[in-house]
């Protein structure tokens, strides 16, 4: 009886809501600086969004990668970007994205270069799961007019 007089009518089920927002960050940034655009590259995979997605990418946007395979580069402009990553987005069933270590960082009013490593787990279904670490190098560009940066090319420095 006296564990129910020191609760009072208080449901420990239940605690008060915290009301202390002043450290809430929004899921996705504005890109009105290049963290946000890691942010919202990574709430683009976790989510799998690709109007989100859509928004990092200039309309110049290449993307390269080493096919070893082969043995040279390939490259790829915004179109066939969206439509990989499209398909990805469709046929995984969960994507988890890190972003790890600043490498190298150069940036100027209105570009950037940043060299970062990641880590990519790509679950297709239970018993297929792809772990990817690798580094990205990409260069940002920023819209005069908007503030907005934008990735204008990427390239994939993994040994995937």
């Amino acid at each position: 009886m006296l564990f129910i007089n020191l609760l009072g009518c208080t449901n420990p089920f239940a605690p008060k809501l915290d009301e202390n927002t002043s450290d809430i960050k929004p899921p996705v940034s504005d890109q009105k600086d290049v963290t946000g655009v890691f942010q919202n590259f990574q709430y683009a995979y976790t989510f799998k969004d690709t109007t989100i997605y859509s928004g990092l990418i200039t309309s110049g946007f290449t993307f390269t990668y080493r096919d070893y395979d082969q043995g040279f580069d390939v490259t790829w402009g915004r179109d066939e970007e969206m439509r990989t990553t499209y398909g990805l987005f469709q046929n995984a069933q969960r994507l988890e994205l890190i972003w790890n270590n600043i490498i190298l960082i150069t940036e100027d009013s209105l570009s950037a270069n940043i060299v970062r490593s990641f880590n990519l787990t790509i679950t297709f279904n239970p018993t297929d799961v792809v772990r990817v670490d690798g580094r990205v190098n990409l260069s940002f560009k920023k819209d005069d007019e908007s503030g907005i940066w934008r990735i204008d090319q990427w390239i994939d420095e993994s040994n995937f």
